[in-house]
């Protein structure tokens, strides 16, 4: 995984390191987005269809699902489809990334986020956030890289889980075995891939 995400992000990227002024940015991009959906999910419109198209376009300007579907198939199997299948692949990843995001969104009860200090690490940057609740903290990190149409989302960990990790673990369980049409038939028609659940990790308000 290190080395498939490196190659992809040198190819996308020729910046120099994150700087302060980039977590500045990242923070408030990602803030922003945040906080707009918050506003969909408290509203109470029973139209949830709406509600979920308007959430899709808040958050689609920050997440580079291609990269996102390429890291998940992993240089193990992406190089080796054409770009056929690269296509198929990558938007039927996107629909299922997409709607895993909304499931999990469901369960949003007017739980408090709390933002985090960005920091650097290297070229990328990453942005933690808290979800609190009133007997749960749960935390999510945003990782962040600049690209020529700003900075984008190419992996999210969930209480401390890799989304990418996840799903690229349930790929390669059935492409092990079988080939990348069983993929994607499964993608098609198995609910079975999915995010990682947002356990709480047993921090509580207050915890350093």
């Amino acid at each position: 995984m290190p080395h498939l995400l490196t190659s992809i992000l040198c190819l996308c990227l020729s910046v120099a390191p994150a700087l302060a002024g980039d977590l500045d940015e990242v923070r408030d991009l990602l803030k922003g987005k945040i906080d707009s959906v918050v506003v969909q999910l408290q509203d109470k419109t029973p139209d949830k269809a709406l509600r979920n198209e308007r959430i899709l376009d808040i958050v689609a300007p920050i997440f580079d699902y291609q990269t996102m579907a390429k890291l998940s198939l992993g240089s193990k199997y992406w190089p080796s489809l054409n770009q056929a299948k690269q296509l198929e692949f990558s938007n039927l990843f996107i629909q299922r990334l997409q709607a895993s995001y909304l499931d999990k969104l469901d369960l949003y009860t007017d739980e408090e986020i709390l933002y985090g200090e960005p920091r650097a690490e290297g070229k990328t940057v990453h942005m933690p956030t808290i979800m609190v609740s009133k007997d749960s903290r749960i935390g999510m990190l945003y990782k962040f890289y600049r690209t020529a149409q700003g900075w984008k989302i190419y992996d999210v960990e969930i209480g401390g889980v890799s989304v990418i990790q996840t799903y690229r673990s349930q790929f390669d369980g059935v492409l092990s075995d079988g080939s990348i049409d069983d993929l994607l038939g499964k993608l098609k028609s198995d609910s079975s891939f999915a995010l990682p659940d947002p356990v709480d990790k047993g921090v509580r308000p207050g915890a350093k």
